[in-house]
C-alpha cells in the first residue's frame, strides 16, 4: 500500500528519512550499528525465547521478522524491535495453558488489536498509563523472570517448574540438594563477565563475550551442564518459514484476554522505548505509526514461528550509542541475525542453560526499577496503592489482570482526585465575591459586588475543574444542600474547562428540579468545550437556550429583573 493513502501520522519514519535525503556515509553508520545491535541481539533473542517457554530459534525468527517490520513500518527512526523481558511471563503462561498455536493465534489478535488502537489515534493516550502502573507491573515482571532462572542458574534436577512464584520456590527448595556447583559457577561467570566486560571494551557487547566464553569453557573442559541441546536437541538453520495459523475457534473467547494483554504491553513497551529514543537523538517519534508497526509485526510474527515482539529499550540505546540514526540501522540488525542464523545457528546448541539464566538474571536486574520502585512507596497513598496492587497482582496473580486492574485502578483513583480538586463555591458562603472586569459584564472601573448585593431570592454557585464524575455529584449534593427556597440560581461556570456526559446530565436534572418548583437556572461565562458539548447531546434545548448568558453581570441582571417582576406580580 502506498504511503499516501496513509495519515501523515501513521507515515513510517523510514519513509520520512528516505524522502530527506540518505548520504553514504549514513548508510555506513547505519550498517555498523545495525551490525553492533544484531550480534547483542543474539543471545537475548535465545534467552527470552527459552525463558518464555519456546524453541531457542523462535526467539531469533522473531527478532528477525518482527525486526524488520518494525523498523520499516514504525514511527521511530531508531527503534529496535524483537522479543523482550516484558513479554515472557505472560507468553511463558499462554504456552504453558493454551500451547503455542494458542499463542500464536494471542499474538496475532493482539497484532489486530494494536493497528486498530493506531487508526483509532491512540498512541498519545497510551503514553499517559500512570508511572505506578507501569513501575508495578515491570518490577514484577524482573522478580518473576528472575525467579525462573532458579532451576538453570543452580542446575537443578526437576523436570518441571511449576507456573505459580509462590509453587515455583517452594519447588526449589525441596531440590536445592541436587544443585550443580558446576552450574552455579558457570550462571556466576556470566553475570561477572557481563557486569566487567564494558570496562575492558564497549565495542564488543558483554553478553556474547559471556555466551562465547562460557559456551568454550564447558565445551573444552567437558564439564557436565545442561545446554541448549541437550534440551531441545539441534538448533535448525534454516530461515523461518510460512505456516499458516491453526485456530481452535472454542478456544477464542479464552484467548481475548491474553490477546488485549500483549497488546496493551506492546504498546506501553514500544512507546516507552520510543520516548527515550528521543532523549537519545533530540528526535520526536510518531507515536500511532509506531503501533501501526508493531501491529503489522506482531501479526506476521506467528505466520513465521515468531512470538510477540515490541520495542527493546536496551537494543535501541544500543543502535543510537554505535551510531544509528535511521531506520535502516533496524533492518540491518535483521539481516544480521538471518546471517548468524545461517552460518552458525547449528553452534547454538552448544550453549549451556546456566549461561542463559547469567545473561536474563542481569536483565531482570537492569528491569527491575528498585530504586523508582521504593521511591514511589514514599509517594501519595494512591500511587503506593497501584503500584502494590499491581506489582502483587503480576507476581501472584497474573500479568494480564495486573495490567487490567492497574489501569482501572489508576483511572478509578485519578476520577478522586479530579472530584476533590473541583471546587463547588456558594456565593452567600463566602464574605465578597470578586466582581468587575470582563466577567460582571460591566467596565473595567466596576468596584467588588459583595454578597449583600445579591437579591434574597438569587442563590449564585461557581464550579472551579472539570465537571465530571464526582464534580457533578458533588455540585448536585451542594444545591439540594442548600436551605434556601431561591426565585434564581446562577450557576458561574467560567472556570469549567470540561464537562462530560455525567455533568450533563447532573445539569439536566438540576434544571427540571429548579423548574418543578418555579425557580430558574441561569449558566454564565459557559466556555467553548462546554458549550458545545451541551449543544451536541441536547442538554441546551432541555436547560432552555436563553438560560445561557455571556457574563455573571449579564446573568445577574436578568436574575433581578425576574425577582422584580415577581415582586410587582408579573412582567411589567
Amino acid at each position: 500500500m502506498s504511503v499516501r493513502f496513509l495519515s501523515p501520522d501513521l507515515y513510517p519514519k523510514l519513509v520520512t528519512t528516505l524522502r530527506e535525503g540518505y548520504s553514504a556515509a549514513a548508510l555506513g553508520r547505519d550498517v555498523l550499528a545495525g551490525i553492533v545491535v544484531g550480534i547483542v541481539a543474539l543471545p537475548l533473542a535465545i534467552a527470552f525465547a527459552v525463558a518464555s517457554g519456546v524453541r531457542p530459534e523462535q526467539g531469533l525468527y522473531t527478532a528477525i521478522i518482527a525486526g524488520f517490520l518494525i523498523s520499516a513500518l514504525g514511527g521511530s527512526r531508531v527503534q529496535i524491535g524483537g522479543p523482550t523481558g516484558a513479554f515472557v511471563v505472560i507468553v511463558a503462561g499462554i504456552v504453558g495453558e493454551f500451547g503455542y498455536e494458542g499463542l500464536a493465534v494471542a499474538t496475532f489478535m493482539a497484532g489486530c488489536l494494536l493497528i486498530v488502537m493506531a487508526l483509532a489515534r491512540l498512541g498519545d493516550v497510551i503514553r499517559f498509563i500512570p508511572y505506578p502502573v507501569t513501575v508495578g507491573f515491570t518490577s514484577g515482571i524482573a522478580l518473576i523472570i528472575a525467579a525462573g532462572q532458579g532451576r538453570d542458574a543452580l542446575g537443578l534436577d526437576i523436570e518441571t517448574v511449576p507456573a505459580e512464584f509462590a509453587q515455583e520456590l517452594l519447588v526449589y527448595g525441596q531440590h536445592l540438594a541436587s544443585t550443580n556447583g558446576w552450574a552455579v559457577a558457570v550462571a556466576a561467570m556470566t553475570i561477572a563477565t557481563i557486569q566487567v566486560w564494558p570496562r575492558v571494551s564497549t565495542k564488543v557487547p558483554g553478553p556474547l563475550v559471556a555466551l562465547l566464553a562460557t559456551t568454550a569453557l564447558v565445551q573444552f573442559a567437558g564439564i557436565g551442564v545442561e545446554t541448549i541441546g541437550s534440551r531441545f536437541g539441534s538448533v535448525p538453520t534454516d530461515l523461518p518459514s510460512f505456516r499458516p495459523l491453526h485456530i481452535d475457534w472454542t478456544l477464542v473467547p479464552e484467548l481475548v484476554s491474553p490477546a488485549i494483554s500483549i497488546a496493551l504491553l506492546g504498546a506501553i513497551e514500544s512507546l516507552l522505548s520510543a520516548v527515550v529514543a528521543d532523549g537519545l537523538i533530540g528526535g520526536r517519534h510518531r507515536s500511532n505509526a509506531e503501533l501501526l508497526g508493531q501491529g503489522v509485526a506482531n501479526i506476521v510474527s506467528p505466520l513465521f514461528g515468531g512470538i510477540p515482539a515490541t520495542g527493546a529499550i536496551a537494543r535501541t540505546a544500543t543502535n543510537v550509542k554505535n551510531g544509528g540514526r535511521t531506520p535502516v540501522a533496524g533492518i540491518v540488525h535483521s539481516l544480521t541475525l538471518v546471517i548468524i542464523l545461517v552460518v552458525a545457528g547449528s553452534w547454538a546448541s552448544l550453549i549451556p542453560m546456566a549461561t542463559l539464566a547469567g545473561i536474563l538474571l542481569i536483565v531482570a536486574y537492569n528491569m527491575s526499577e528498585w530504586r523508582a520502585f521504593a521511591r514511589l512507596l514514599r509517594g501519595p497513598r494512591s500511587d503506593v496503592l497501584v503500584l502494590v496492587a499491581t506489582f502483587a497482582l503480576t507476581v501472584l496473580v497474573d500479568l494480564a489482570v495486573a495490567i487490567q486492574v492497574g489501569v482501572v485502578l489508576a483511572a478509578l483513583l485519578f476520577m478522586r482526585r479530579m472530584a476533590e480538586v473541583t471546587e463547588v463555591n456558594v456565593a452567600r458562603d463566602m464574605m465578597n465575591y470578586e466582581g468587575g472586569g470582563e466577567d460582571a459584564g460591566a467596565g473595567e472601573g466596576e468596584p467588588p459586588m459583595f454578597t449583600d448585593e445579591l437579591p434574597a431570592d438569587v442563590d449564585v454557585f461557581e464550579i472551579n475543574g472539570s465537571f465530571c464524575f464526582g464534580a457533578a455529584r458533588k455540585f448536585t449534593e451542594t444545591l439540594l444542600a442548600s436551605r434556601t427556597a431561591p426565585r434564581v440560581v446562577i450557576l458561574k461556570m467560567r472556570n469549567v474547562l470540561a464537562i462530560d456526559a455525567t455533568g450533563l446530565h447532573a445539569l439536566e436534572g438540576v434544571a427540571a428540579r429548579l423548574q418543578s418548583r418555579g425557580a430558574v437556572l441561569l449558566l454564565s461565562g459557559v466556555r467553548a468545550q462546554a458549550l458545545a458539548a451541551m449543544q451536541r447531546s441536547g442538554t441546551l434545548d432541555l436547560i432552555g437556550r436563553d438560560a445561557v448568558v455571556r457574563t455573571f453581570g449579564e446573568a445577574l441582571s436578568r436574575a433581578r429583573s425576574i425577582v422584580d417582576d415577581d415582586a410587582r406580580g408579573g412582567p411589567s
